[in-house]
């Protein structure tokens, strides 16, 4: 078995072998392997101390000490960029996170011994091969997700664990082993000693993958440790005839239904969130939600600002969850008018989203047919290069002054309405068209 390393890897390990150090590649890269993807990074793990390795490598290439204290430097060589870490022996977690201290040690099983899960915990050098202590390749064969020794112990440790084991499990299409499964049900009060960043990196990272809805089905007692507006959603009957689902449900076949983008997942999990708080049932027995779309952005918003998520992702998903239930009939008018008031990109999201909504409802799929046509009109309204905003109004301020109205508010105000009229029909975006048009609103004044 030969795993294919590229070469800048290759030569790390070559320069530190031939320096009397032993040295693989070590965890997710070896993992991803092995599965036959391409690896994001390459980690190299080695007997040499931070400050042999620096000696070694300061005169052929740029290091920067990215944890030295806990072993790792980093080595930007050839362009690419390779953490290096001396096989360790962590020492506790007093705070769940991190290792109060480390022991450097000249043993690899030591250092793999410490790591998180078995397919995780297996390094590989073209000279020795595959060092594979714990069965990581046999429960990689079996698409197993098993915690390295006592799964308590791990995931005591370091707490991100826990959310690592259902973004891999999402990411992978891997099973929980049933003793790390117990463990990290039991465990899931320790993500509340997790810092926000963290927390959110690994939530993304879930949703994008491509059995999330598998992992939310079975693990939401988890996720809602840190998103407590999920437990509400659970088993809610909507008492609705347009939907067939429970709002838990229909919000994970919603996650399922759209792209792998983050913004359009993070608006798949929120935009019902609301609903349990609005829930009435009228006289006919039939339930209602009125306002949830408000109610849900404001979950949102708060969520994901307590993640310490990037303004602009907050901004865009809370939009989206306020809109999702805006209609948006293949017309013209109401294309315009939604280009006009939320942009492109926001336009071409909520269609998107409007098509998952209704897969996700489990009905009506005659809606899909009108979602479709309203997807295809809009892409001509872009082609032919419609008006939707005042910039594209085709008579300028100058000509408006012209006519006699004075710069100030006025002179906005009158564009706005000339900007109505083209979107509404009522005038061509052509100068003359407008310049009649402008005159007649300025004679009803």
């Amino acid at each position: 078995m030969r795993i294919e390393l590229p070469r800048t890897v290759e030569r790390i390990l070559e320069l530190l072998r031939g320096s009397g150090y032993s040295s693989q590649v070590v965890g997710g890269c070896v993992r991803d392997s092995l599965l036959g993807e391409c690896p994001c990074d390459w980690d190299v793990a080695t007997s040499a101390t931070p400050q042999q390795v620096r000696a070694l490598f300061a005169p052929l290439c740029r290091v920067v000490s990215t944890g030295e204290r806990h072993g790792t430097v980093t080595l930007i060589l050839d362009g690419e960029q390779v953490e290096v870490t001396t096989y360790r022996i962590d020492g506790s977690y007093s705070d769940g996170r991190r290792p109060d201290g480390v022991r450097f040690t000249s043993r690899l099983c030591e250092d793999l011994a410490r790591r998180d899960f078995t397919v995780n915990a297996m390094a590989y050098s073209p000279r020795e091969g595959l060092c594979d202590p714990f069965g990581g390749q046999e429960d990689l064969q079996r698409r197993v997700l098993r915690c390295v020794g006592e799964p308590d112990r791990r995931f005591g440790e370091d707490a991100l664990r826990l959310l690592r084991a259902l973004r891999q499990s999402a990411q992978h299409g891997f099973s929980v082993e049933r003793e790390t499964e117990k463990s990290l049900l039991r465990n899931r009060s320790l993500l509340l000693r997790i810092s926000p960043e963290r927390v959110a990196r690994e939530l993304i990272l879930l949703l994008c993958g491509r059995e999330c809805g598998r992992v939310l089905r079975r693990y939401w007692q988890v996720l809602a440790v840190v998103l407590p507006g999920i437990e509400p959603m659970v088993g809610l009957d909507q008492h609705n005839p347009y939907h067939r689902f429970d709002v838990f449900e229909h919000t994970v076949r919603v996650l399922e239904a759209v792209p792998p983008e983050p913004v359009l997942r993070l608006c798949a999990l929120f935009h019902d969130m609301g609903k349990p708080e609005c829930f009435t049932i009228d006289g006919q027995g039939i339930g209602h939600f009125r306002g949830h779309p408000l109610i849900s952005e404001r979950m949102a918003r708060a969520s994901l600002t307590a993640l310490h998520l990037p303004r602009r992702t907050v901004e865009e998903v809370s939009a989206l969850v306020r809109h999702h239930d805006r209609k948006l009939p293949p017309e013209r008018a109401a294309l315009l008018r939604a280009l006009h008031e939320l942009g492109e990109t926001a336009v071409r999201r909520l269609l998107v989203f409007r098509r998952a909504d209704w897969t996700g409802q489990g009905t009506w799929p005659e809606r899909l047919v009108e979602v479709d046509r309203a997807q295809a009109l809009l892409e001509d309204l872009l082609k032919e290069g419609a008006c939707y905003r005042e910039r594209d109004l085709a008579l300028s301020s100058r000509e408006l002054m012209a006519l006699g109205v004075p710069e100030g508010p006025y002179l906005g105000v009158l564009r706005g309405r000339l900007l109505d009229a083209v979107i509404e029909g009522r005038a061509e975006n052509e100068r003359e068209a407008l310049l009649s048009e402008a005159r007649r609103l300025i004679e009803q004044e």
